[in-house]
């Protein structure tokens, strides 16, 4: 489909948004075309009853959340506003939508002592346990996103500084990240060892999969599942759940709200705020068990 074929390059090279990024766009178009296809709607006439039944049949028909119902709605306010945009469609109905209301959850997070058991399973003798410490540990030193992850180069690390440069993807706002010892340390061990090993031909990216590639998403989805099956962790893991726990452990040790959203990439505050609420429950927690009159039956003898 040519519309569906140059919307794409244009958000590759125009808008500059990453292959991780594109792809999701690409994931939730398809899934539309897919519902038209069944039912016999042209995209290019749609009609506001028409979106209507296509929102209940994602949340009633394919179960899906309020979150990814609303992350549909997003790439295809895009779609059709850049349709509009080139004189295909006369107005973007998609703006006449507003997203169903997210439920309200709070972000999961590892403990520290979780971290510490996650991150001493990997076996550092070899090439592939070099690359999964690093991965482990620059998603936690760092907060950043698995897409970002996977898209760093060898140019992009500067090891003096203990920088990288994070190219997001999103709307070419890039931004320089952190990172400590422990990463440090991993690091220059997988630099010298592991991805000497591993790196096939001219291959650029940091992060190597077992035949010396460029890492994908859904590799380091799994490699994540596999680690925490090898440890007495019961969680649902995944790279979001290190993101969290850096962002809250940032918090708890008494970073500002401002500077954890800048370390994340955040545009906006209200994206970094869920955080407090966490970290909040956490205060409430202590709170309670710590205080004595906090709750009745406590220390009157203090009193």
């Amino acid at each position: 489909m040519e519309d569906y074929d140059k919307y794409l390059e244009y958000l590759e090279y125009q808008k500059h948004y990453s292959n991780y990024t594109v792809d999701n766009y690409k994931e939730d178009i398809d899934a539309y075309f897919a519902y038209l296809n069944r039912e016999g709607i042209d995209y290019l006439k749609i009609e506001y009853s028409d979106i209507r039944l296509y929102l209940m049949y994602l949340k009633e028909e394919k179960k899906e959340k309020a979150s990814t119902i609303g992350r549909h709605l997003s790439a295809l306010r895009s779609f059709y506003r850049y349709l509009a945009s080139i004189g295909k469609v006369d107005s973007n109905l998609f703006l006449l939508i507003s997203a169903p209301k997210k439920e309200k959850n709070l972000p999961r997070y590892f403990e520290y002592n979780e971290l510490e058991e996650l991150f001493a399973v990997p076996d550092l003798t070899t090439a592939l346990g070099q690359r999964d410490r690093l991965i482990l540990e620059l998603l936690y030193a760092t907060g950043i996103r698995v897409g970002e992850l996977v898209n760093i180069d060898l140019r992009d690390i500067n090891r003096d500084q203990q920088q990288i440069l994070i190219r997001s993807g999103k709307g070419n706002k890039d931004r320089i990240v952190l990172y400590g010892e422990y990463a440090k340390e991993i690091l220059d061990l997988y630099l010298k060892e592991g991805y000497q090993e591993l790196k096939k031909g001219e291959e650029k990216a940091l992060i190597l999969n077992n035949q010396g590639r460029r890492i994908t998403t859904r590799g380091v989805r799994y490699l994540l599942t596999n680690l925490i099956h090898k440890t007495s962790l019961h969680k649902n893991i995944s790279p979001h759940m290190i993101r969290h726990s850096f962002a809250t452990h940032l918090l708890n040790e008494g970073c500002d709200i401002l500077s954890v959203q800048e370390l994340l990439g955040h545009a906006s505050i209200s994206s970094t705020q869920i955080y407090t609420h966490v970290t909040t429950e956490r205060l409430k927690e202590v709170y309670r068990d710590a205080f004595p009159r906090a709750k009745k039956g406590g220390n009157k003898n203090e009193l």
